[in-house]
């Protein structure tokens, strides 16, 4: 072991200078080191600390008392004085408690607060924005409304988002569903859990039908993560086919799998702040106020929960829709939301697990791809 560090003693019996060994953290010197004996240490009495190696004749006080809105957040020890600091949101200046500031609509917090420092806001660059006031949110990057099939009513800028408009071929595009739920659980069964690299370009020349063509797959790849890829290509491919007698009974099929789920769900006389819960209980990135808001605005009532849904999947990328809602419903229990609509999104899981899925999947992956994809999903799997 390392020997001690050393202090210069004037020894008044002997007349000389002695070299003596300090004492250790949370320790002080009660008696100084002579020509026979080494220096004696004793520990610091309570409310009181040392913090390094001493060669003191007492330890110091334990000073610190925490002012208001603060809290201890290190009690006072032998080795340690006692530390304060500012609650949630606040940060010290000046021995004040500040808030924490709160960044304007078109700044996005750059740097969050601590304790120590305020809140960094930072402009919103070019196709970013902030429509809240926040000590914690960051610019959020505009909705990629061409990417989602969509055309751009209204363009963006730093404190709005871009306003996307459906086309109008379908009824869920009224509401501006991207992809419904329906086609979400269909979808994902099509999907490898483990994708090889060019899995998109064996899917789309396997499709019946008029192709997708290869700069739109290449755009596909450019604008979406891979689970997502796999549903915009379909949804490309279910739109240039809507014509043909094969892809017009699987949108036949959907759409009655549509119409079911729109009867499981029933008619939810849901306020803002039950939409407003049911978005905040569910993982991952969450959808805004404006966004429901708007959300209220556009969809029928039956409609608005399926639309928030889809805000939150295209949000969270490659996340599973049906297992964020019932991680949701789970965490739902502890709020006042009306047990009916939690009854009718049970079922409506429910009917999205059922066999009805895997029949779909059965008519639409293996009777009109047939083996090709069928053996690449079995090699990925």
């Amino acid at each position: 072991a390392l020997s001690p560090p050393k202090y210069l003693h004037y020894d008044p019996g002997t007349s000389r200078e002695l070299l003596c060994d300090q004492c250790p953290p949370g320790s002080y010197v009660k008696q100084h080191c002579t020509a026979t004996n080494q220096t004696l240490c004793a520990p610091c009495p309570d409310q009181y600390y040392a913090e390094d190696w001493n060669s003191n004749d007492e330890c110091q006080y334990c000073n610190t008392v925490c002012k208001e809105l603060q809290y201890v957040k290190q009690e006072c020890t032998s080795t340690q004085n006692r530390v304060c600091e500012c609650i949630e949101g606040r940060y010290l200046e000046l021995e004040f408690c500040l808030k924490h500031t709160a960044c304007s609509p078109g700044f996005g917090v750059a740097q969050p607060g601590t304790p120590e420092s305020d809140t960094v806001c930072k402009r919103c660059p070019e196709g970013f924005f902030s429509n809240e006031t926040s000590s914690k949110a960051a610019c959020q990057k505009h909705t990629n409304c061409s990417a989602l099939g969509l055309k751009t009513a209204l363009k963006g800028n730093a404190v709005r988002d871009n306003v996307c408009q459906g086309n109008t071929d379908t009824s869920s595009q009224k509401c501006g569903i991207d992809v419904t739920l329906c086609e979400e659980a269909l979808f994902r069964l099509a999907v490898p859990n483990q994708l090889t690299p060019n899995w998109l370009n064996i899917l789309a020349e396997s499709l019946p039908g008029t192709k997708v063509s290869p700069e739109n797959i290449e755009r596909i790849k450019q604008r979406h993560s891979s689970q997502e890829q796999t549903f915009q290509l379909l949804k490309l491919w279910k739109q240039q086919n809507k014509e043909q007698d094969t892809v017009k009974k699987i949108i036949q099929d959907i759409d009655l799998c549509e119409n079911s789920v729109l009867r499981h769900i029933g008619r939810p006389n849901l306020t803002f702040e039950h939409l407003n819960t049911l978005m905040a209980s569910l993982p991952g990135k969450k959808v805004g106020k404006e966004d429901i808001e708007r959300t209220m605005k556009l969809c029928q009532p039956t409609e608005q929960i399926l639309k928030l849904l889809n805000l939150w999947r295209i949000k969270n990328g490659d996340q599973d829709t049906i297992k964020a809602l019932m991680y949701g419903l789970k965490h739902l229990k502890t709020y006042h939301f009306p047990k009916t609509t939690i009854q009718s999104l049970k079922k409506v899981i429910k009917f999205l697990h059922r066999f009805a899925m895997y029949r779909l999947y059965q008519k639409l992956f293996l009777e009109m791809i047939g083996n090709q994809v069928k053996s690449v999903k079995v090699r990925c799997v």
